[in-house]
């Protein structure tokens, strides 16, 4: 599919859509694949395509997951960029989950003030999350994604192969922000996932539905100020959580209980009903994601406060207007918060 904008690129979905790459960046230099050590394998495979399509291509080592989304990471591998020679003609290839193409991004938008990204996503989360609309980041000890550029990729080739290999707990993850696509927009999403809480009978169905999503928001508003917006369904207390565990819980864990957390805060708003957020709680436990989360109330929303999405002092949560119609809710009261964390830090 196609994600509209100024550059239009093309979202390839399917096995062996890897094989695209040379196709992508035919006619290109040089390239540097940036991948993690535990997709060595797969990261040689692209320099392999690469160089058979007369790219000098050359990998990139960074570290695996959220550690690879530092300042001195990246320093390290602008270092590498002018050890190899890249220059406005080449480009970079990403190949991993969605910490490994977000830093990727991130280099590319910056090396020569922008060269070329592709995204060659390893897991559910790069494939549907990650990789598409441009977005791009690092971390900072004041949060998640706070450093960054929105820089549109060349192309993403999203080979569904790689996924059945993946660990069942990282597949969950990334089924978290399947199953949001299909809160904010498409509820035939939530019905393939209600008959298949594991989400691997309808794993490219499920993909190509969730990209869809994004990229209809994607393409309308690149820079975040409006429908893209939505997509940060169950991400404001979800990034806190990540932020104040130092990581250690997986984003689409921590996204699962900002997902229950919103749907209890969007019924204390009156804008979901008890029967709409139960539903919530009920979907996101059948696909074995967490539901509660017992940590300091105070921390996490000082870390919210500083979330992109915040105005100055002013928090702002995206909430559903019932099922599949999302909508911005500015400053809620203070006991509407209260009430939603309490669902959220005790056992139902």
């Amino acid at each position: 599919m196609t994600v509209a904008g100024e550059k239009p690129y093309d979202v390839v979905i399917g096995a062996d859509a890897q094989a695209e790459l040379g196709l992508v960046l035919a006619g290109t230099p040089k390239a540097a694949v940036v991948h993690a050590p535990p997709l060595a394998a797969l990261a040689g495979a692209a320099v392999e395509t690469l160089q058979t399509a007369g790219v000098a291509a050359e990998a990139v080592v960074v570290p695996d997951g959220e550690a690879a989304k530092t300042a001195q990471v990246a320093a390290a591998a602008w270092e590498e960029f002018g050890r190899l020679g890249l220059t406005r003609a080449d480009a970079v290839v990403g190949v991993g989950g969605g910490a490994v193409t977000d830093l990727a991004g991130f280099l590319a938008a910056t090396w020569t003030r922008g060269i070329r990204v592709v995204h060659l996503p390893t897991s559910v989360l790069g494939m549907v999350d990650a990789a598409v609309g441009g977005k791009t980041g690092i971390n900072t000890g004041a949060g998640k994604n706070l450093v960054g550029a929105f820089h549109p990729p060349a192309g993403v080739l999203a080979d569904t192969d790689v996924l059945a290999g993946l660990p069942d707990a990282e597949f969950r993850s990334g089924m978290a922000e399947v199953v949001k696509c299909g809160l904010i927009a498409d509820g035939a999403i939530l019905d393939l996932l209600a008959a298949d809480p594991t989400g691997r009978r309808d794993t490219e169905e499920l993909v190509e539905r969730a990209v869809r999503v994004k990229a209809d928001a994607v393409g309308q508003d690149l820079f975040d100020t409006g429908v893209r917006e939505y997509l940060n369904y169950g991400h404001t207390l979800g990034h806190a959580i990540e932020r104040v565990e130092d990581f250690g819980w997986r984003h689409g864990e921590a996204v699962a209980v900002g997902l229950v957390f919103a749907a209890e805060l969007g019924a204390q708003a009156g804008t979901l009903t008890r029967a709409e957020a139960d539903r919530h709680r009920e979907l996101v436990a059948a696909m074995g994601l967490p539901t509660t989360y017992r940590g300091d109330w105070a921390a996490l929303q000082a870390v919210m406060r500083v979330d992109k999405k915040a105005r100055g002092a002013t928090l702002r949560f995206v909430v559903l207007d019932g099922i599949g119609n999302p909508t911005i809710l500015t400053d809620p009261e203070q006991a509407w918060l209260d009430a939603a964390w309490a669902a959220v830090a005790e056992e139902q």
